[in-house]
């Protein structure tokens, strides 16, 4: 179906923070396949990890009990506020495990008009029914039939007019600690502890949905970790960096909040198959690493300062500096499909987003003279920019 954009670019092969193309031109990647090959392109842990499992198992059953499932819900749940954990094959999927998850607690508490998600302005959650009229975005929704009972639009940052809209009928609220899709916007960590302390004077659960910021992107293993414990969420969706490539999601929850999510209330035919996890595992064990993380943290702070130089120097071109971590978004003067034709004319892949924002989303094992080489390339697209700019026709 034509429902791509695509760039005329098509690689080959991949080798830690680049691709080539067949005739062999390498690109830097500070895409990452959209946050998703945390760890770089063929991380010998992970095709391992495949290579091993895929001669062995590939799929049985959740009829069956699967070791490396528990396994890697261990891994999950001794490193987060969780407690249980369902595995999916995508973050869309996981986005409805956490929508069903609360509005069952609900009901199994005996309030089953507690059916409402809140979610805000700029959110992307996926592309199913149900994630698409969570995120309160019309573009999304557009043509796909009448809007679906039990989702309510707030907007990001009011911290008042969530207030306002929360109600009896209120099931859970549903945020990204920094969102992707919608320009790189971060909550601050004051407001991520407001809202769970509206949620816990409400009786309203708070689901995070860390697809895309968590597992490493900011700096710690999860974005929510800022907040030094006072946000922690009930529910949160993750998926795309935890299999480094391979299709793999998962819900997190507490036992309380999963508590209605009884035999039969839920399931799924390859979510949690024996290969998704062993990739997963081996994806997990790496990214929680102490040094890593660190690592993180100072190329972030590095990339980061480096742009703002550019902001300085280009004022026609970068107008904004979003984001945290690794997760950088970098709002413009110029169209950003534009600019992001010059950063591949440059040999740098970026990513596009909302409110006119081009995103760096590279590997986490990015190494500083990689990340010296993306501000490089980055000030030749700023430049490329300019120039345009400077020949367009006045309208």
């Amino acid at each position: 179906m034509g429902v791509y954009a695509r760039a005329p670019l098509a690689f080959e092969r991949g080798e830690g923070s680049r691709l080539y193309t067949a005739d062999g031109e390498a690109y830097l990647d500070c895409m990452a396949g959209i946050a998703v090959t945390a760890l770089g392109h063929g991380h010998p842990k992970l095709v391992q990890a495949v290579k091993d499992q895929a001669e062995q198992l590939w799929h049985t059953s959740n009829i069956f009990r699967i070791p490396n499932q528990e396994k890697l819900a261990k891994l999950l749940t001794d490193n987060t506020f969780a407690d249980v954990c369902f595995f999916t094959n995508s973050g869309a999927e996981a986005i409805e495990c956490a929508i069903k998850t609360a509005r069952k607690y609900h009901w199994s508490k005996g309030h089953a008009e507690r059916i409402d998600i809140i979610g805000f302005d700029g959110s992307f959650h996926g592309r199913t029914i149900a994630a698409i009229f969570a995120a309160n975005n019309p573009s999304y929704v557009e043509g796909f039939g009448p809007p679906l009972p039990g989702f309510v639009g707030a907007k990001f940052g009011d911290i008042e007019g969530l207030r306002e809209l929360v109600g009896p009928t209120t099931a859970a609220i549903l945020l990204e600690p920094v969102q992707g899709e919608g320009g790189a916007r971060s909550w601050t960590e004051q407001q991520l502890k407001e809202i769970r302390q509206l949620c816990d004077e409400t009786g309203t659960l708070l689901i995070y949905d860390e697809i895309q910021c968590g597992l490493g992107r900011t700096g710690r293993l999860f974005a929510y970790e800022w907040a030094d414990g006072q946000a922690d969420p009930d529910i949160m969706a993750v998926a795309k960096a935890l299999g480094g490539g391979f299709p793999v999601g998962a819900c997190l929850a507490t036992a309380e909040a999963a508590s209605g999510m009884t035999p039969g209330s839920h399931g799924s035919t390859y979510g949690g198959n024996p290969l998704a996890m062993a990739v997963g595992v081996a994806s997990v064990e790496e990214l929680a690493k102490p040094e890593l993380l660190a690592h993180v943290r100072e190329v972030a702070g590095y990339l980061t300062q480096q742009i703002a130089g550019l902001k300085d120097r280009y004022p026609d071109v970068v107008v904004d500096i979003r984001g945290k971590g690794l997760l950088i978004g970098v709002k413009l003067a110029t169209p950003n499909r534009e600019f992001m034709q010059h950063a591949r004319d440059q040999h740098l892949l970026i990513a596009g987003g909302g409110d006119n924002c081009v995103r760096l989303l590279p590997p986490l094992t990015l190494s500083l003279d990689e990340a010296r080489e993306a501000i490089e390339r980055l000030e030749g697209a700023c430049q490329a920019a300019r120039a345009k700019a400077a020949t367009a026709v006045p309208a």
